[in-house]
């Protein structure tokens, strides 16, 4: 059931409608059905998988708690690490096997050939759960908890089964934290109308973001980079960039309409992205960017590695690890680990060259806080993270490549016009005025937010003519030049193959 689907626009309300209706005393096991049949419209089997990743974090909760309780000191962290170890492993195990069990054998064979080994490794044909991968980590971060004592082990079996599989963000995020939204759970939500009207602001323009910005971009990108090898360097760096901002607006559009459909039954879920394209290192891109996903590395994987306690070359090894790990938990692919190292090296060389750069700034007298100097900071990390992207969006990292080589090596076919080019990619006149309108709404919107500037509590002090002319223009435009209806088919978001 996708956010954007009609069947969404109808269980979205009817859920809400209840859910502030019946009794608080049962409310989580109204979500908790409400959830498991939002996740059931893709793969019913499937949700088995959530119940047994459920099953066994829950149980290993139980047990870490159990083993507190163990007088001898050596023995309770003995076993606590037993049931970690238990947990992590079973989940891996199964995230293994449904997602990266073919990029695994497929590398297997491929490696023993060339030594001149044969050997014949049984595939399977399985279909990649959807959000097995938020799912899994999500579940995975509650036995850690435990296990540092940030919270205890939830005894309701039925409540924390509702925080893994909670729907606003059960299939791409935010990677919600046990201290944050199990603890929720037992909140009593009422209905509030201030709340409910922010939500549904957030989740308009989630809408926005999506059948607007994304589609239309995802035009341009899927238009060229399907036929890459015909195209020129100037229409597959055009295409580069609009990926960027595509899936950008893509991943965006669903954590801001799962963060506001949360928000109008009164729960709190993390910010996932805070305007990362206005990010003056990669670094600071990453501290903007999926930010769910990048605190979990940095709190399970970066600092249980090491983190920056044991000198830097140590620190810089960690990083490299973490952006490895995260490039494969992308995808099981060599390009999206290309992808994660290219993110890695950039800021390991970020620090290398930290000196470097401070010597000549000071020999230059460069004021570090002058606009331009920020713009150029910010249009370097751009272009840095953009190059990355082609590797992202790429089928392989030969194809990657391959295209970056035509971008870089066909200087001529850079003097096409604007206009010629974006037709040859798919857009017409009408198509491209607008694809440019809302491209200037979103920069306004971040640029908003970048400055502190809160948009929806600005527009909710208006008066009452102005905010209806507003929210009428909005729901209107989407309505009118919105990709989605009869004979379109709905792009899945982007992130749900991850």
């Amino acid at each position: 059931m996708l956010f954007h689907s009609l069947e969404f626009l109808l269980f979205f309300p009817a859920v809400c409608l209840c859910y502030f209706i019946i009794p608080h005393k049962v409310r989580y096991l109204f979500l908790l059905a409400c959830s498991y049949f939002f996740y059931m419209c893709w793969n019913p089997e499937y949700a088995l998988l959530m119940l047994t990743s459920t099953v066994i974090t829950y149980a290993s909760g139980l047990l870490i708690a159990s083993a507190e309780k163990l007088e001898d000191e050596r023995r309770r962290l003995r076993r606590k690490k037993l049931y970690v170890a238990l947990s992590f492993t079973s989940n891996l195990l199964i995230l293994f096997f449904f997602k990266y069990y073919g990029f695994a054998a497929a590398t297997l064979t491929k490696l023993l050939g060339s030594f001149g080994v044969g050997v014949s490794i049984p595939a399977f044909d399985v279909i990649l759960p959807v959000g097995i991968s938020f799912y899994t980590f999500q579940a995975l971060s509650y036995t850690m908890d435990v296990y540092r004592r940030e919270i205890y082990a939830e005894r309701n079996f039925f409540k924390y089964a509702l925080f893994v599989s909670f729907f606003p963000q059960l299939v791409a995020g935010p990677i919600e934290r046990s201290k944050n939204l199990l603890i929720q759970i037992n909140e009593k939500h009422r209905f509030e109308f201030e709340r409910v009207r922010s939500g549904l602001l957030l989740m308009l323009y989630g809408y926005f973001q999506k059948v607007v910005l994304s589609e239309y971009l995802g035009m341009v990108v899927d238009s060229v980079y399907n036929s890459f090898a015909e195209r020129t360097g100037f229409q597959l760096l055009v295409a580069t960039v609009c990926f960027a901002l595509q899936i950008y607006c893509d991943f965006g559009s669903y954590s801001n309409i799962a963060i506001g459909a949360a928000r109008v039954m009164g729960f709190r879920l993390m910010e996932n992205f805070n305007t990362p394209y206005f990010a003056v290192s990669v670094a600071d891109f990453w501290r903007r960017w999926h930010i769910s996903l990048s605190t979990w590395f940095r709190d399970y994987l970066y600092i249980p590695l090491g983190g920056n306690r044991k000198g830097k070359l140590r620190k810089w090894f960690n990083l490299m690890v973490v952006f490895a790990v995260s490039g494969l938990w992308h995808g099981a692919s060599w390009h999206f680990v290309i992808w994660g190292v290219m993110n890695g090296a950039y800021q390991v060389l970020g620090e290398w060259l930290k000196p470097l750069r401070e010597k000549v700034m000071a020999f230059f007298h460069v004021d570090k806080t002058a606009f331009s100097h920020r713009l150029g900071q910010m249009l370097t990390t751009f272009a840095l993270v953009d190059l990355s992207w082609i590797f992202f969006r790429a089928e392989s990292f030969t194809q990657g490549l391959s295209i970056l080589k035509t971008i870089l090596g066909r200087g001529a076919d850079y003097w096409f016009t604007w206009g010629n080019n974006l037709e040859a990619m798919g857009l017409t006149l009408a198509t491209r005025n607008l694809l440019l309108v809302s491209l200037l709404i979103l920069f306004v919107v971040d640029l908003c937010k970048y400055n502190g500037i809160r948009l929806i509590s600005w527009l909710t002090k208006q008066g009452l003519w102005f905010r209806w002319l507003v929210y009428y223009a909005a729901i209107f435009g989407i309505l009118i030049f919105g990709v989605y209806g009869p004979g379109y088919d709905a792009s899945a978001f982007i992130y749900f193959q991850f």
